[in-house]
């Protein structure tokens, strides 16, 4: 671990904020993770096969083992982790190994509290590298849902624009055929078909990709039942670009909102509800709101945000209330967390 010094001072401002030691698993079974947080961890996930012939993995990220830890009922609620996640990264340069500590609020009782919670205790912890000047870029995922289900535009073309919206280069090629007004052609639109029919056969509650089977029937009913005709598409297209350029100071963020609901003919309340952003204002560092953010991790559902000392980030984190259920639990469990990378100071 780096900077044994700099470690137990940050520990130390945890502990004073309430949270509590959890150690989670390092070797965790890799098909469980795939199918409930998404095959975007496959292809960063260090596999091996045990004895037994499982396919395990060093665990990818201590946010999922920790969910883990929590739903075997072998931690507390609000805890804090010290350890190594282990993944691979497109990005040249990347470690294979980051040095993490983080704190999670699982069973988050009160979002507006628990998120500003969460961004405050690894605001003083940062304070603890001297000499860097401290900056936050926030988000919400939830503002783009808001904005993509107000929109008047097919069923199908919402589910997939939300659900794609963690891959940034696909997601562009799905706003460049809204753009051009052309839907899936009629081979894919049959072979859905083909698949919701036998997928109505299957074990209901079996899992694949975080979903269950009932979960992914009712997104293939609603695609299959959708007319097919869309012709507004490039206007579609054109509000969220808009959207996504939107980058500003947090105390511009309700004019420059105001001003995109204005241009666009929009439902002056469709952004209202976003209190734990505008509750950030209190933070005495400077804040930027950028639309076009948060979008590398999938189970984030929420309050996104990165801190940066100087030009390096060093933590990151957000609201992510649908992962644990994805992870077997009966129902949502609203959580929030987030990580200080010690690699990168």
């Amino acid at each position: 671990m780096k900077s044994k010094k700099l470690s137990e001072q940050i520990i130390k401002t945890f502990k004073s904020n309430g949270f509590v030691l959890s150690e989670p698993d390092v070797l965790l079974d890799s098909e469980y993770i795939i199918q409930r947080s998404g095959e975007n961890f496959r292809k960063s996930m260090l596999t091996f096969e045990n004895e037994d012939g499982k396919i395990m993995c060093l665990r990818p990220d201590l946010t999922v083992a920790s969910c883990i830890k929590f739903l075997e009922k072998k931690s507390k609620s609000k805890i804090y982790y010290s350890g190594q996640a282990y993944r691979r990264s497109d990005i040249k340069g990347s470690d294979l190994i980051n040095d993490q500590l983080g704190i999670e609020i699982l069973g988050s009782k009160n979002q507006l509290q628990d998120d500003f919670k969460i961004i405050k205790t690894i605001l003083n912890s940062a304070e603890k590298i001297k000499s860097k000047k401290i900056q936050i870029k926030v988000s919400d995922i939830g503002l783009f849902k808001k904005l993509i289900n107000s929109l008047d535009m097919p069923e199908r073309w919402k589910l997939r624009l939300i659900r794609h919206f963690w891959r940034p280069t696909y997601f562009e090629e799905l706003l460049d055929r809204l753009d051009k007004n052309s839907d899936i052609d009629s081979d894919t639109f049959d072979t859905d078909k083909k698949r919701f029919y036998e997928m109505k056969k299957m074990e209901q509650n079996k899992i694949i990709a975080g979903r269950s089977i009932s979960e992914i029937l009712k997104r293939f009913d609603k695609k299959i039942k959708d007319p097919r005709s869309f012709s507004e598409g490039k206007q579609i297209a054109k509000i969220i670009r808009s959207f996504l350029k939107i980058n500003c100071k947090l105390t511009l963020l309700d004019e420059k909102l105001l001003d995109f609901v204005k241009k666009n003919n929009l439902k002056k309340n469709i952004f209202k509800e976003f209190k734990s952003i505008k509750n950030l204002k209190k933070l005495n560092q400077e804040v930027y709101f950028i639309t076009n953010f948060g979008r590398n991790i999938e189970y984030y559902t929420g309050l996104v945000f990165e801190v940066f000392a100087g030009k390096k980030e060093i933590a990151r984190g957000g609201r992510y209330d649908d992962l644990l259920k994805s992870l077997g639990a009966k129902k949502n469990i609203p959580a929030v967390g987030a990580a200080i990378n010690l690699n990168n100071i």
